[in-house]
């Protein structure tokens, strides 16, 4: 691996599999910069990887929202945190931070899911990066195929009925919001890494 190439990684839970859907397609988006490695990481492994969660720039959240809140499964890696990485003293300082979520519903209150991650992210003193796209589907000449269909600007929602498989849902408007969002981060975590060896050389050389 070159040395300067920059990791992000991409932490997540899914119960169905949607949001696992979800997750692959933030990598794809990620790992399509040029100078990037992707890295999927499930909540399910978390204890393999936190040596790994301190090298990487940046770190993409993912959860499905239930019940107005991120899954347990993803509260529980986040609870983790506080001994793995806060009280270590904090490890995930001045990384690159962005979020994901999906749910059943057109709303189904997955703003509240992003912004209990993004509270998560600002804990840990990362440098949040938000969706930079305008809302897709908001006027009568746009379609269920414009990307941010759903118009969230935090992070990336997705939605897949729930009488449909993975294999389904969620959509490819939905996916390709997803692909947008892991590129978007992984621009913003290479710049910063960039920056941050310019002014490195820089004191070196003073």
């Amino acid at each position: 691996m070159n040395t300067h190439q920059t990791r992000v990684a991409i932490v997540y839970h899914s119960g169905y599999g949607h949001t696992a859907k979800q997750a692959q397609a933030v990598a794809r988006g990620a790992g399509s910069v040029d100078g990037v490695e992707s890295l999927l990481i499930s909540v399910d492994e978390i204890d393999q990887h936190w040596d790994t969660l301190e090298q990487v720039d940046g770190i993409i959240f993912g959860a499905p929202t239930y019940m107005g809140s991120a899954s347990a499964q993803f509260k529980g890696f986040m609870d983790a945190t506080s001994r793995n990485v806060f009280a270590k003293g904090g490890k995930w300082a001045n990384k690159v931070a962005a979020g994901f979520t999906n749910a059943a519903s057109r709303s189904g209150d997955k703003l509240a899911t992003l912004q209990q991650i993004a509270i998560f992210a600002a804990q840990h003193g990362m440098h949040w990066v938000n969706l930079g796209l305008p809302p897709g589907h908001n006027n009568s000449k746009s379609t269920e195929d414009s990307l941010n269909r759903h118009g969230f600007f935090l992070g990336a929602a997705a939605q897949s009925n729930a009488d449909e498989s993975a294999e389904v849902v969620p959509p490819l408007a939905d996916l390709r919001t997803a692909e947008h969002l892991g590129a978007r981060v992984a621009e913003v975590a290479r710049q910063l890494a960039a920056g941050r060896r310019a002014l490195a050389t820089l004191k070196q050389a003073a």
